[in-house]
C-alpha cells in the first residue's frame, strides 16, 4: 500500500472514531450550539429594535438587525464548536490514547487530521443549523448570487479549519479537557467583541483597535458583504491571511507537539 493510501485509509479511521464519539456523547456538542442560538434569540428579540434604532438614527426596525447580527452569530458559532476539538484532543492526550497511537503502525498524521476534519463537519453542520433557525425568525439574503453563496460558505470553511487546528493544538498543550476547555474560551469571546453585534464606529475609540484588529471582525464583515451585498473593500484578503497563518500555526503547534511531547 502506497504512503497516501495508507494516510487516507488511517485518517479516514480516525474521523469515524471521531464522529462515533461525537454522536455517542452528545451533549458538549448541543452546549456549544446552544449558547449561539440562544445569543442569537438574545440580541433579536430583546434588544432589536433598540440595536436597530441606534444604528439606523431613526425607528427601530428588528428585520435590519437580525440581517446585520446573522453573519456575526455564524462566525461566533463555528468559534463555540471547535472548543469540542480541545476538549477532545486534550482527553485523548489524558487518557494516553495518543500515545497508544504513536505505537501502532498507523500514518501518524491520521491521528491530528481525524479530529480536524471531525471538527470541521461538526462546525459546518452546526452553522446549517443556526443557519436554519435564522431563518425561521426572519434573515433573508434575496441579493446574493450563487458564486456569492459558494463563497460564503467557503469562507466558513476555511474560518472551521482555521480554528480548529488552533483548538487542536490548545487541547495538545493542555494538561487535561477542563484545561482545554478554558483555553479555547478566547475562541468564543473574540467575536463578542468583534463587529458581530454592533458597528465598530459606534464603540469607544480606544476600544475599536480591539475590535478591528482580530481574525473576526473581517471575516464577519467579509460573510456579511457576501450574503448582504454590503461593501468588503480589502476584508477578503485580510481574512484569507488571517484564516492561512493561524491554520499553519496550529498545525506546526500541534505536529510539533503530538511528535515531541513525552506523555
Amino acid at each position: 500500500m502506497s504512503s497516501l493510501s495508507l494516510a487516507v485509509r488511517d485518517s479516514s479511521t480516525m474521523l469515524r472514531r471521531n464522529l462515533l464519539h461525537a454522536r455517542r456523547y452528545p451533549s458538549m456538542t448541543l452546549n456549544l450550539l446552544l449558547t449561539p442560538v440562544m445569543l442569537l434569540l438574545l440580541f433579536v428579540y430583546i434588544f432589536g429594535d433598540v440595536m436597530s434604532a441606534g444604528m439606523n438614527g431613526g425607528g427601530p426596525d428588528r428585520s435590519e438587525y437580525i440581517a446585520y447580527v446573522v453573519p456575526g452569530i455564524l462566525m461566533l458559532t463555528i468559534g463555540s464548536t471547535v472548543i469540542g476539538a480541545a476538549v477532545s484532543v486534550a482527553t485523548d492526550m489524558s487518557e494516553g490514547i495518543i500515545a497508544r497511537f504513536r505505537t501502532m503502525a498507523i500514518h501518524r498524521g491520521s491521528v491530528l487530521i481525524g479530529h480536524v476534519v471531525g471538527s470541521v463537519l461538526q462546525s459546518v453542520a452546526s452553522v446549517v443549523l443556526v443557519g436554519v433557525v435564522a431563518v425561521a425568525i426572519g434573515f433573508r439574503s434575496t441579493d446574493a448570487t450563487a458564486l456569492e453563496w459558494l463563497a460564503a460558505f467557503g469562507l466558513l470553511a476555511l474560518f472551521a479549519l482555521a480554528l480548529t487546528w488552533i483548538a487542536v493544538g490548545m487541547g495538545m498543550a493542555s494538561p487535561n479537557a477542563e484545561a482545554a476547555g478554558n483555553s479555547a474560551m478566547p475562541l468564543i469571546l473574540l467575536p463578542l467583541i468583534s463587529s458581530a453585534f454592533t458597528p465598530i464606529d459606534a464603540m469607544p475609540g480606544w476600544f475599536q483597535p480591539i475590535a478591528e484588529y482580530q481574525p473576526f471582525t473581517p471575516a464577519i464583515e467579509t460573510l456579511r458583504g457576501l450574503l448582504l451585498g454590503t461593501e468588503i473593500g480589502n476584508n477578503g484578503w485580510i481574512t484569507v491571511v488571517w484564516c492561512l497563518g493561524l491554520a499553519v500555526l496550529g498545525y506546526r503547534w500541534s505536529t510539533s507537539k503530538f511528535n515531541h511531547d513525552p506523555k
